[in-house]
């Protein structure tokens, strides 16, 4: 069990618990809060708060997507107990999901596969069964359900992780393609006064979580890496502070807004060559260690599988997320080039 809170007595704990063998089976329940508000557990790891007068915002926050993210869960395991506890006002709705339960017992990133790469439908492609793929398709209900329930707010989802490897900017976060639509000025300020001072802008369509809600429901949403895997007990809450203090502000003041950034404060990043392993020959040409965001310069050899090569074709070229263990057929790593988002892009 990873969580044991109580509310009027009632103990919670099990909305977080699960057998090996039976996973996902929950059944529902709800219980009051201190402040009069509804905590409603609709699965296993995903729970909604219903405020008894809710303001304009549906907060979707998620983490452990990848079981072994460790330092999201436990800062979400904090906004729940100050929440139960009622130290937390929570003035906003909010869906908590702690992504991939049984995988975060086990402490692996997942069971059988990427549970991040099987959103927008692509668990039901594929023609095969996993945990994950079962896990994907609820959560997509969980978050429908969840934003469907009303209309004319703001939506608002932060998917929550840390990566494999550490990362010359720590902390950085995934924009989902917008679609023609124009970046968020507002939510740009919000990350980077959450200690989130560079973004990386997604070059189309994924099968993520935050896209999933970004496309399907119009709402602001990232993939937040919050530094690097930690195993449960060894992170520093220090580190992600930052990110708390914004959280239990944007969910307890509805008034309250990020104070305004300037654009030359975050760093932007775009996506320039996708490296994606096609067999087990699969090889980088750079140290297993190399941290994100290292960069290479013009015509370095960066991988090969087979007889193809990738090398860096801009000038500098920094890499993003190298894996060389992903399964056959998915993506190795990401390189990205600086880039600015002009004016006429925001809104």
């Amino acid at each position: 069990m990873l969580l044991e809170v109580n509310v009027n007595g009632s103990r919670l704990g099990d909305f977080l618990s699960l057998s090996r063998e039976h996973p996902w089976e929950l059944a529902p329940f709800s219980e009051t809060l201190p402040d009069g508000g509804e905590i409603q557990v609709w699965d296993t790891g995903v729970l909604c708060i219903e405020p008894a007068s809710p303001a304009d915002k549906d907060i979707v926050l998620s983490c452990g997507i990848h079981g072994n993210e460790t330092a999201p869960i436990e800062l979400c395991e904090r906004l729940l107990r100050a929440i139960v506890a009622g130290r937390l006002p929570c003035r906003q709705r909010l869906l908590l999901i702690f992504g991939n339960p049984a995988a975060m017992n086990l402490g692996v990133r997942e069971l059988e596969e990427n549970l991040n790469r099987l959103f927008s439908g692509a668990h039901a492609r594929g023609g095969r069964h996993s945990r994950e793929r079962e896990r994907a398709a609820r959560l997509e209900g969980h978050v429908a359900r969840f934003f469907e329930a009303r209309q004319g707010v703001e939506r608002l989802h932060y998917d929550l992780h840390t990566a494999i490897r550490p990362s010359a900017f720590e902390k950085f976060a995934i924009y989902p393609f917008p679609h023609g639509a124009p970046y968020s000025r507002q939510q740009l300020s919000f990350l980077a006064g959450a200690g989130v001072d560079t973004i990386l802008l997604a070059h189309g369509p994924t099968t993520t979580f935050s896209y999933f809600s970004a496309h399907r429901f119009g709402a602001h949403a990232f993939t937040v890496e919050l530094g690097k895997v930690m195993p449960f007990g060894q992170n520093d809450a220090r580190r992600f502070a930052a990110m708390e203090r914004s959280l239990e502000t944007l969910i307890s003041d509805p008034g309250w807004q990020a104070a305004a950034v300037a654009l030359d404060q975050i760093r932007v990043f775009r996506v320039c060559q996708e490296i994606i392993k096609q067999s087990d020959d699969f090889r980088f040409h750079f140290a297993d260690e190399v941290a994100n965001f290292t960069a290479f310069p013009a015509g370095t050899l960066l991988a090969e599988d087979g007889g193809q090569r990738w090398f860096v074709q801009e000038p500098e070229e920094a890499v993003i997320f190298p894996n060389a263990r992903v399964a056959n057929g998915h993506r190795a790593a990401l390189m990205v080039v600086a880039t600015e988002l002009p004016p006429a892009q925001l809104s």
